[in-house]
């Protein structure tokens, strides 16, 4: 005896974008079906002990939810009141996180932890952040509405599984599809709100970790480049001021010496302050910056920017620095020939698309930097597509957030 897998989970999450498929392509293949799976399998009895055991489960979450909600309501006239309230909300977290965990390993439902609350002026903050707290409260509503449904299934079950044993598989199934539903749908994150702020405090990790680098990078080559060059400098001019009575000569090949040492470290400290904010992108904007940082590609660039305004100077940084890696990249690894660049808005998004004719191969840990770069882009709510095919071409896609400057 067979029954189909039909549980939601088994085809991926709902929505979830598939591969992309290239233009006049036949189109994807059709999604194979997903196995069939015996009645009596491994699953099926992973669903019968979900079922057996939410009457034990269910009585502790009703109990634990009517006596920390009653009394911390009751006594809400005292002053011990909400804060007993406030810490029933805590407990039912755990109590959330407990059942959840039951859920992954009896049902294989994966929800995602929701984020932990922010910390607030002292105790009147983790007061008031706690009581309004969505995921608590529905943890406390998932006990309330529990009990019946517990008492139910674990009767069903039980009594399927001695007396209806040939239908108890599909019993299993649909009443664990039903505990599917409760269990995303009471104690899943609170949606979007929960996964933008777990986006943004992983996005802020990044930023403060890049803008670490940055510093240090500077502070480095400050140190090694120009600070040593006018260190030296500064020797020499202090020995041709001690030779300049007495040796006149000697004295003006060490200052020759050291005209041509100022040169070279003005042309560092260019070098450095480009590396930090060119000023061309500052004066003539994207086009003419990226025009620029191509002229020093060890391959024919072709830039083609299709602006009708600057966007924020955030944004065109970002877009910027985001070029001038990527021709790197074409310049250090790909062996190509040719490449190009173009850059375009559509709607709220600034799209950079670089390709090239090299070799292909590229990826994202093949030590190029493309992980990073793609960290730095999520930060500011980016994307970088990789599309690099073996023998070739590599087409790198970039969006940013289109952001207009103040003013405009």
């Amino acid at each position: 005896m067979t029954a189909d897998h039909d549980i939601a989970e088994s085809a991926g999450p709902v929505g979830a974008a598939g591969p992309a498929v290239p233009a006049g392509s036949p189109g994807p293949a059709p999604a194979p079906r997903p196995p069939r799976r015996t009645a009596y399998g491994k699953e099926t009895w992973k669903e019968i002990a979900f079922l057996l055991s939410n009457l034990l489960t269910a009585l502790v979450g009703f109990v634990y939810a009517v006596t920390s909600v009653l009394l911390g309501v009751g006594l809400s006239v005292t002053v011990i009141g909400l804060p007993l309230l406030a810490l029933g909300l805590g407990g039912a977290r755990l109590i959330g996180r407990s059942e959840r965990a039951r859920a992954r390993a009896l049902l294989g439902v994966e929800i995602a932890e929701p984020s932990p609350l922010p910390s607030r002026g002292g105790f009147f903050g983790w007061l008031w952040t706690t009581l309004k707290d969505p995921v608590a409260w529905r943890t406390q509503l998932y006990g309330l509405i529990r009990l019946p449904w517990g008492i139910v299934t674990f009767v069903v079950a039980l009594v399927s599984l001695i007396v209806l044993w040939p239908v108890l598989p599909f019993l299993a199934r649909g009443l664990g599809n039903a505990d599917r539903g409760m269990v995303r749908g009471l104690l899943s994150p609170s949606d979007e709100l929960e996964r933008r702020i777990a986006e943004l405090e992983s996005d802020r990790g990044v930023v403060v970790d890049t803008a670490a680098a940055d510093l240090r990078r500077i502070e480095r080559d400050l140190h090694d480049g120009a600070q040593a060059r006018l260190v030296a400098l500064a020797m020499g001019l202090g020995l041709a001021k001690e030779k300049l009575l007495d040796d006149p000569e000697t004295a003006a090949a060490m200052v020759d010496e050291a005209h041509g040492e100022v040169k070279l470290a003005l042309q560092e400290l260019r070098d450095l302050a480009r590396g930090i904010h060119p000023a061309v992108l500052t004066d003539r904007g994207l086009s003419a910056a990226l025009s620029s940082v191509s002229a020093r590609c060890t391959v024919p660039v072709k830039v083609n920017v299709d602006l009708s305004e600057r966007p924020a100077e955030a944004i065109e940084g970002i877009a910027y620095f985001t070029v001038s890696e990527l021709l790197q990249n074409v310049s250090k690894h790909a062996r190509a020939r040719s490449a190009s660049v173009e850059v375009w808005r559509a709607k709220d998004r600034l799209l950079l698309q670089v390709r090239d004719d090299g070799a292909g191969g590229a990826r994202f840990d093949g030590g190029t930097g493309l992980a990073g770069l793609a960290e730095r882009l999520g930060a500011v709510d980016g994307l970088l597509v990789l599309d690099s095919p073996e023998g070739g071409p590599t087409v790198v896609t970039a969006e940013l957030p289109w952001r207009s400057r103040p003013g405009t």
